[in-house]
């Protein structure tokens, strides 16, 4: 991929900002469990971070996807996983549907505010029936009038106890499960939504995360995003974005890991020499930064295939079942070589290897992304007609 003057300049802002609103509050916001994203979004909107990719009639920055991947790489060196995700959510997950298919009067209402920050935004598809499987999912939204009436709850809603509104997907009719659902943005203080307690997770600290629960929650049909019965469609290409988004943000956290762990083993003595004099510490580190390499380039291929318009299911498929595959075994490695200061809740290894784990399973589980790579490559087991068994 070529970078251009403006990529680097993007690229310098981004990590500029991270260096002084995000890095020096991690220990603050791991503790509370949560950050103050209506104190920190604006200050992104106010940078344009939170439209890249969207029109410039909304807000937006109206740059392709090549910009936005250098901003999700440089969010993810800010020293945690919780407040990158966060944002991700923000521009790659509960917004791109809207962006591409909602109506005007919907983007001025709830794109606008998000991509200034003065509105937090959060998804609303996994259920605690239903993850990786969207087809499964059971809310409903049910016509009454010109409105909605939405039964249901959500599960491991990110940004949920801070947001504004929610981008639902719910079943509008009866019919086919891949034809049946609609994404339909609930305001977050609209009569009949309420939330649990934070949920207490492995990693992911500083983030906040909940269970919502929708009780007869009454919404304008207008307030829905596109066609009704297109929602899971919408859902799958904005998981496109999500994968593409979480395998570069992966990517930088990557990097910094590898990085401390290359300083810490240099400055670590251990019988008389430097840890990193070590061969086996010096190949494993090597080891590790060349398939950190590979997986860079597999993520900005299929940015450019992205940025050309071309279909990337395949592309950032791997990508995303790459990165979760890698962020576990690379933390787990670096984790080793800082030995009981690896062990420690502190410290920026040990908060990676928790936080990382998430990778392989937010947005679709390494098991989904290998079947998804396996249709396309059209390796799957022939079923058949007559029995439903494997030929």
């Amino acid at each position: 991929m070529q970078f251009s003057t403006e990529h680097a300049a993007l690229r310098q802002t981004t990590r500029q900002f991270v260096e002084r609103e995000i890095t020096p509050h991690i220990e603050e916001w791991e503790e509370a469990g949560g950050f103050p994203a209506h104190a920190l979004f604006p200050k992104l909107g106010a940078l344009g971070l939170l439209g890249i990719c969207k029109a410039e009639s909304f807000g937006g920055l109206g740059l392709d996807y090549s910009y936005n991947l250098v901003v999700a790489e440089e969010l993810g060196r800010a020293g945690c996983g919780g407040v990158p995700l966060a944002i991700g959510v923000q521009t790659d997950m509960a917004t791109p549907a809207l962006a591409r298919f909602g109506s005007d009067e919907l983007r001025h209402q709830f794109l606008r505010p998000a991509i200034a920050g003065t509105m937090v935004a959060s998804i609303a598809v996994s259920e605690p029936g239903a993850g990786s499987d969207v087809a499964a999912i059971t809310t409903k939204a049910v016509k009454e009038g010109d409105d909605y009436l939405i039964q249901g709850s959500k599960m491991w809603i990110t940004n949920s106890t801070q947001a504004d509104f929610f981008c639902v997907l719910a079943n509008t009719s009866e019919g086919k499960p891949h034809f049946n659902k609609s994404l339909i943005i609930v305001p977050a203080h609209t009569p009949g939504v309420s939330l649990s307690p934070p949920l207490k997770k492995l990693g992911m600290r500083s983030s906040d995360t909940a269970q919502i629960f929708f009780d007869q929650v009454r919404v304008p049909q207008n307030y829905r995003i596109g066609a009704e019965g297109m929602g899971f469609m919408m859902q799958m290409l904005q998981f496109q974005e999500e994968r593409l988004w979480g395998a570069a943000n992966a990517l930088g956290g990557m990097q910094t890991c590898l990085d401390l762990t290359i300083d810490y083993c240099r400055q670590r003595h251990t019988f008389g020499q430097p840890l990193i004099n070590n061969q086996v510490v010096h190949f494993r580190l090597a080891e590790l930064q060349t398939e950190v390499e590979l997986l860079r380039a597999l993520i900005y291929q299929a940015t450019e295939a992205h940025v050309r318009g071309e279909d990337i299911s395949r592309l950032a498929s791997m990508a995303k079942f790459k990165a979760g595959r890698l962020m576990r075994e690379l933390t787990d490695s670096c984790l080793q070589f800082w030995g009981g200061m690896g062990y420690m809740w502190d410290n920026p290894v040990s908060r990676a290897f928790r936080d990382g784990r998430l990778v392989s399973i937010g947005g679709g589980a390494d098991e989904i992304m290998l079947g998804i790579i396996c249709k396309l490559m059209d390796i799957l087991p022939h079923r058949s007609k007559t029995t439903g068994e494997s030929a």
